[in-house]
């Protein structure tokens, strides 16, 4: 499964210029691990490198305008940083699989003449096939709409050399990425697999009411974004394997404090409803009358067990509403699922809860902080060498940085 090495944001609310792991351009960094965390304080900037995750994935699921005037972001001019006119960009550094060449892509959003957000650039690009060093070559390269797209799974742009893989290329939408639409074609392969891989990422937006509604009964392969499918994954997950299902729901089970046993009823009006038992009495509880926590819980272990995960999982402190002495299981159940099988997804969280922490090493940990200009810098904790030695001792992470030694000094 594809993972990202290195992800860069420029001129998005308060990250000015935040890097994680490596880029093209950067290849003394360390890429980032299968399981990567974001620590910081209250207002340092976690939620926006979040929704920067978000704001990719949107701008290719609808265009750069919708995804900017969503209610959350309030338009291009609320997101970019304050004091700059230049345009938002992002660079995401990925391999498809570990031994792949590595591919960089490269989005530049402004506003045009008329003052509505638009693509001002895209670019992907590719190390030539048997390059082991050296600087990548553009397959795909559009300003403003136009330019050029190489076809095929090898040919790349070389100054000097005919190529009758390129083609020209303008687009009739500015506001369009160039890849949801070069993606759906055939003679591009790469464009459309990236394409695949960035419209599979999964933000959890999950909140307890949600898996708390009634859906109508009918089995779903995938838990959705807000949570409120729950039931309908469950009912999915034991139609299609019932034997694997009563396993999943067992190991899940026992993995939530005072839960014997979950399972679905499907009522006469064809809404189904979600069961937990907690052993004590005869009757169930439903989802309806179970904490927040619970749920919460039993949701993101839900979809960690998908057979097909997304590529990507980012979570936004996913310690809200659970007991504190449940964060520290709950992180190595993170990185277990991230790096425990073949097609694992790679998991991005941020908190600002140390009992989480202490289950990390200090190479998945990165500390956001606010410089005294407003802007956001990051560091990764293995950079630390004080602190790596702390752990490496014994000591947990999540401790040290409550006693402040994870701090800029």
């Amino acid at each position: 499964m594809a993972i990202i090495e290195g992800f860069r944001v420029q001129n998005f609310r308060a990250l000015r210029d935040v890097t994680l792991g490596k880029l093209s351009a950067q290849q003394s960094g360390e890429p980032l691990t299968p399981f990567t965390v974001v620590i910081g304080k209250n207002g340092v900037g976690k939620s926006s490198l979040f929704d920067a995750f978000g704001f990719v994935a949107d701008c290719l699921a609808t265009d750069v305008e919708t995804a900017c005037d969503q209610k959350q972001r309030g338009g291009f001019e609320r997101l970019r940083s304050k004091g700059t006119n230049e345009p938002i960009r992002f660079e995401i550094y990925y391999r498809e699989a570990p031994n792949e060449r590595p591919i960089t892509y490269d989005l530049s959003i402004n506003l045009d003449d008329s003052g509505r957000p638009y693509v001002e650039s895209e670019l992907l690009k590719q190390r030539r096939k048997g390059q082991k060093h050296g600087r990548p070559y553009p397959f795909l390269r559009l300003d403003h709409g136009r330019g050029h797209v190489w076809a095929g799974e090898e040919a790349v742009q070389v100054e000097g050399e005919e190529d009758r893989t390129q083609a020209v290329v303008e687009l009739t939408d500015p506001r369009q990425l160039g890849i949801a639409t070069l993606g759906t074609l055939k003679e591009h392969p790469r464009i459309k697999r990236f394409r695949d891989f960035l419209k599979g990422w999964y933000l959890s937006y999950f909140y307890p009411d949600a898996a708390r509604s009634l859906p109508s009964a009918g089995p779903q392969r995938h838990l959705n974004i807000h949570g409120d499918n729950i039931g309908n994954v469950v009912q999915f997950m034991e139609r299609e394997n019932n034997e694997r299902f009563k396993a999943v729901l067992e190991r899940i089970a026992r993995k939530i404090p005072g839960i014997a046993r979950i399972d679905t009823v499907v009522t006469a009006d064809k809404r189904v409803l979600l069961r937990f038992n907690d052993g004590a009495f005869d009757d169930p509880f439903f989802a309806q009358q179970m904490s927040d926590g619970t749920l919460k819980i039993f949701a993101y272990l839900l979809l960690l067990e998908d057979p097909d995960p997304p590529p990507f999982i980012c979570i936004e402190e996913p310690e809200n509403g659970l007991y504190h002495k449940l964060l520290e299981s709950l992180a190595e159940e993170f990185r277990a699922h991230a790096t425990g099988r073949k097609n694992a997804p790679q998991i991005f969280v941020t908190t600002h809860q140390p009992y989480f922490v202490d289950a990390l090493s200090p190479e998945e940990v990165w500390v956001l902080e606010k410089g005294s200009d407003g802007y956001s810098t990051i560091r990764r904790v293995s950079s630390l060498d004080l602190v790596k030695n702390m752990v490496t001792e014994g000591l947990p992470l999540g401790g040290l940085w409550y006693s402040d030694y994870l701090d800029a000094r």
